[in-house]
């Protein structure tokens, strides 16, 4: 059988598994984090979570690479019948991802007030009547808020973050991690504006102008100055109190970490592959 379509399917099923599996490991939430906590570190914090889940499926995919690496063209473990009990699910869950992926690609037809849009090339959009509805200061305050979410190209980020949660469908953990993510990533937007000089007196007059204006949300990749639903008084008390120090922790040991990990998975597959594929029900020899 071709060594191609049993790697194929092995990624689909062990990728997908692990992914759903580890989706309903119920995570932390920083919901009542005290406001002298950086919104930078919880949105760094939040930004692991949601990914996070998908590790064993990356270390899956690693050990069947590995496998692939040693084994030849046609292979002489075979799929049986039984596997496409277990690949249409999961084949199911990534073309819902895929379909949604593409959706969130497309600019909405009803955009926000002010929003940061695209993804290879971020610009900040601003309705025509949205300067006369903000005095100068707030909408200036506004408008730095937006220009660092093209700076960090959040658009393409939360693209990225929608498929990681789509992977997980339908694990309402994953969906909550999302949210929350969306939720801190506002927050850390304002710190930064505030520490480029926007006032966060300003900023809160924004935020409060612009959530008053009726805007169906819809499922696109982009970054509006209101966020994901998150509670507009503790946003606004945020604003008016001083920028936290961040003291958030580095994530180069995590990454260092994961890679060794994901290398120690290529090599296991190398070395054992066939008894991994072997062990497999829908896999004979």
């Amino acid at each position: 059988m071709s060594r191609d379509l049993v790697l194929a399917t092995m990624v689909l099923v062990l990728c997908g598994a692990g992914a759903w599996l580890a989706s309903w490991i119920p995570a932390a939430s920083d919901a009542g984090a005290r406001r002298e906590v950086s919104g930078r570190r919880l949105a760094a914090r939040a930004w692991r979570r949601v990914w996070l889940p998908l590790l064993p499926a990356a270390i899956a995919l690693a050990t069947m690479l590995g496998w692939a690496l040693q084994e030849p063209g046609v292979t002489d473990e075979r799929l049986l019948p039984t596997a496409v009990f277990v690949v249409i699910p999961i084949g199911l869950v990534w073309l819902r991802c895929a379909v949604r992926a593409c959706v969130a690609m497309r600019s909405p037809r009803e955009m926000p007030p002010l929003a940061t849009v695209g993804l290879w090339r971020p610009r900040v959009v601003v309705a025509e009547d949205l300067p006369g509805a903000l005095d100068p200061a707030a909408l200036g305050a506004a408008l730095a808020h937006e220009r660092v979410h093209v700076r960090h190209r959040d658009p393409l980020r939360i693209w990225l973050a929608q498929i990681a949660t789509d992977l997980q469908w339908p694990s309402p953990w994953a969906r909550r991690r999302f949210a929350h993510w969306l939720t801190c990533l506002e927050l850390a937007r304002d710190e930064e504006a505030r520490l480029g000089g926007a006032s966060g007196e300003d900023l809160a007059a924004a935020v409060v102008s612009v959530a008053r204006i009726a805007w169906r949300p819809r499922a696109a990749a982009i970054a509006g100055l209101t966020g994901a639903e998150t509670s507009l008084a503790s946003r606004v008390h945020r604003l008016l109190a001083p920028v936290p120090p961040d003291r958030g922790r580095r994530s180069g040991p995590l990454l260092l970490g994961a890679l060794a990990v994901l290398g120690s998975s290529v090599a296991i597959g190398v070395a054992y592959g066939d008894y991994v594929l072997r062990a497999m029900p829908f896999i004979g020899a």
